[in-house]
């Protein structure tokens, strides 16, 4: 392989930095009008009335749409997530079908107009009464309700797992720590917020859509409208980001198809900042306790891990916090157990590292205070717990986690690391440093996969699937796949994706992007390798005629015998000579089976430095380092810049991000990026990305396992604990406020 492994340069940068590019909302189509979803105002209750009268009268509106002239969709929506091949809504649950509203800023109407300035102007006209009902908003208000189900995350996982006798195990540990936890909800905001254009020709309707997967969009619209898959064509060509938000295809999507339909035009509607706070899912509002209990000598005896959180009215929704500390470390006794209580939000949904990135900061933050009472290095006591296997006694498709864990401390500069807290000063600052072990699931779930290749008599190819590029650089990985699957120069590769008519591939969720994708095109291009081979042994007119195809080499695009490498022709020779313009093949992928024999898990670890000022509780994070081992890269430079950015959304989540309710509205307090902080580049410290070569011959035909999440898996504890090194004080919760960590009157007099 000469393009794999190689950090090229992303194929569609130009377009991005020169405005070529075109996103969602950015799609002109003739006579198009433009749509503004008003929301509820109240979390609880029934819309009593609406008067349509001024909207109707403004300039340029072409009408407004609500649930007393809204048809009726063909069949409610079931909650299953994209990455299993099947519809994908965001909640089981479609608005403006009557007069009930289950939470804030679920839609009760559509003003359309013919410009989106009109559209906004007349949306605050509509007046809109209410009868409020009680709400049930956050955790404190629903605790007299909480509740077990049965399954979580969209009904892919029991809600409870549980091996050995925990409860014994716990009460005879030599060493064990209990602790509880709290987490404000978390929101996606991507730099695009969502967008939906939706054109009706006749019965059919084309969706561009901002998606992260153009297959679960068309399979959600055509369920919920009761229509053929033919009938339904999804386009996304770029998207700006998603994290998971854009995984679910939310109720928008289908009311945009809905709204087109009615006024017989083109609608595009684009969600507000503050719509996609109340309208494209979160992390929940949660809360989690574990216990972990050891011998002296430092080995783990047992793992209880629970999580408490908040979902919608309709679905049962947990992001699935405990599946870590039941496989990252030896334990022959562990119970995980999810509870719920139903509110008055929408459904929660996937966020970037979703249930990993918060139960490591559970398991890891328990971990580094295990490893305190122990008298153990936490780094130590990490790979020493290390489990040889999973959950089910499997062993590992590929490892790695040692390796990471001893080169991230090599690159840190572990070893120089006074164990005390409050050994090391900066003048008014104080100096700490932590870490964390890492994991996360490489998911072997979705549909098979496919892709097309196809090379013209010229010697230049394409390589076609409907996955879309949501920001990873998916176009980029497809041309260097595919140039090493046929042998010649990656510059005479183009792509074409983010199309339903295209070879189907599922939402790009889960890191399985690079999974999904290069497998399929990998087996495109070989299979296009193969029949040109076929075709050339079979011609009498070829220098290769008669020879066995697997004595052949292709580099450059010329195929030659291995052991005579002046004996050959091009792909462009062999094609133009039989007359053919083109040849094409079709390339399938099917990830392994549920019941594979195999641990599937990316290892990695995070270390982190900071400054902590202890008189205003202030934390500035200095430097970062994460190693990890994803199998084969296919193009690092794209590779590291992914793991940087998870990582920075790890700090991001550590110290900055998260929202509450204010019950007495039923809304979010922030609902814009001038509340709801983010990280800045003043807040980006000194980040080192490596990789740990691993070999995986079971994942998929490239040996890729994916970094889309890990690189936010784990950040925030590794900080929490360089935070505990610099202050002595432990963090429970996240964001980490200030409050939390400046040190007490009396630690200050």
């Amino acid at each position: 392989m000469t393009a794999i492994g190689k950090p090229l340069s992303r194929v569609d940068g130009r377009q991005k930095v020169t405005g070529a590019a075109r996103y969602t909302a950015e799609v002109t189509l003739p006579g198009l009008t433009h749509g503004v979803l008003v929301g509820a105002a109240i979390p609880s209750g029934r819309v009593a009335a609406i008067d349509t009268s001024a909207a109707l009268a403004a300039d340029g509106v072409v009408a407004v749409i609500t649930h007393e002239n809204l048809d009726k969709i063909a069949q409610p929506p079931h909650l299953l997530p994209s990455l299993v091949g099947g519809p994908a809504p965001g909640e089981s649950f479609f608005p403006m079908q009557d007069d009930v509203v289950h939470y804030v800023g679920q839609p009760v109407a559509i003003v359309v107009a013919d410009s989106h300035e009109r559209a906004h102007w007349a949306a605050s006209l509509l007046d809109v009464t209410y009868e409020r009902a009680p709400s049930v908003t956050t955790l404190d208000e629903g605790r007299d309700a909480v509740y077990e189900p049965e399954r979580i995350f969209g009904g892919l996982m029991p809600a409870r797992t549980e091996r050995g006798d925990v409860d014994t195990a716990l009460a005879e540990a030599e060493v064990r720590v209990d602790l509880s936890y709290r987490f404000a909800a978390n929101n996606h905001n991507a730099l695009e917020p969502h967008a939906t254009t939706a054109v009706w020709d006749g019965d059919r309707v084309t969706i561009h859509d901002s998606t992260m997967g153009v297959r679960a969009s068309q399979l959600t619209v055509a369920h919920i409208l009761g229509m053929s898959l033919a009938d339904v064509r999804v386009i996304s060509q770029f998207v700006g980001g998603s994290f998971g938000s854009k995984a679910m295809i939310w109720p928008h999507v289908t009311l945009t198809a809905l709204a087109a339909r009615h006024v017989r035009r083109p609608v595009r509607v684009s969600l507000t900042r503050p719509q996609t706070f109340h309208s494209t899912g979160h992390r929940e509002e949660q809360e989690q306790s574990i216990s972990i209990g050891a011998t002296a000598d430092g080995r783990i005896t047992a793992i209880t891990h629970e999580k408490l959180s908040m979902t919608s009215q309709f679905d049962d929704w947990a992001e699935p916090a405990t599946a870590l500390s039941a496989e990252l470390y030896a334990s022959p006794n562990f119970r995980g157990v999810h509870r719920m209580v139903h509110g008055n939000t929408m459904t929660p949904t996937f966020t970037r590292g979703p249930g990993e990135s918060v139960g490591a900061f559970v398991l890891e933050t328990a971990m580094d205070e295990l490893a305190e009472k122990l008298g153990i290095d936490p780094l130590e006591l990490r790979i020493r717990s290390h489990a040889p296997v999973d959950a089910g006694g499997n062993p590992w498709s590929s490892d790695g986690l040692e390796e990471c864990l001893r080169r991230g401390a090599e690159l840190f500069g572990w070893a120089d690391r006074a164990p005390v807290p409050r050994s090391r000063r900066d003048g008014d600052w104080l100096i700490g440093s932590g870490m964390a072990a890492v994991c996360y699931p490489v998911a072997n779930f979705m549909p098979t996969q496919r892709a097309r290749a196809r090379i013209f008599a010229d010697g230049k190819a394409v390589v076609e699937t409907a996955a879309q590029e949501f920001g990873t650089g998916v176009g980029t990985m497809m041309v260097q796949v595919g140039a090493d699957a046929l042998g010649i120069p990656v510059e005479d590769v183009r792509y074409a994706l983010g199309d339903t008519d295209l070879p189907n591939s599922s939402a790009a969720v889960g890191s399985m992007g690079s999974t999904m994708v290069g497998s399929a095109v990998h087996e495109a291009g070989t299979a296009l390798r193969a029949q040109l081979l076929a075709m050339a042994v079979a011609d009498p007119g070829s220098p290769l005629h008669g020879a066995d195809p697997a004595a052949i080499d292709v580099q450059d695009g010329r195929m030659v015998l291995r052991d005579r490498p002046d004996t050959g022709e091009t792909y462009a020779a062999l094609l133009q000579r039989n007359r053919h313009s083109d040849v094409e093949a079709i390339g399938s992928w099917t990830p392994p089976p549920l019941d594979t024999p195999y641990g599937l898990q990316t290892f990695g670890a995070q270390f982190a430095e900071v400054a902590v000022d202890p008189d205003i509780g202030l934390v500035r994070v200095r430097r970062m380092v994460g190693v990890f081992a994803p199998g084969r890269v296919i193009n690092p430079k794209l590779a590291s810049s992914q793991l940087m950015g998870g990582m920075l959304w790890g700090l991001s989540q550590g110290l900055l991000e998260g929202n509450r309710m204010d019950p007495r509205r039923g809304r979010w307090a922030a609902n814009n990026l001038g509340e709801y902080l983010v990280p800045v580049n003043a807040d980006t410290p000194e980040i080192v990305v490596e990789f740990v070569d691993v070999t995986d011959d079971v994942v998929n035909p490239l040996g890729v396992k994916g970094v889309g999440e890990i690189g936010q898996v784990g950040v925030a504890a590794a900080i929490a604990n360089a935070v505990h090194h610099a202050t002595g004080r432990r963090m429970r919760e996240l964001p980490m406020a200030a409050e939390l960590v400046m040190d007490p009157p009396t630690v200050r007099a």
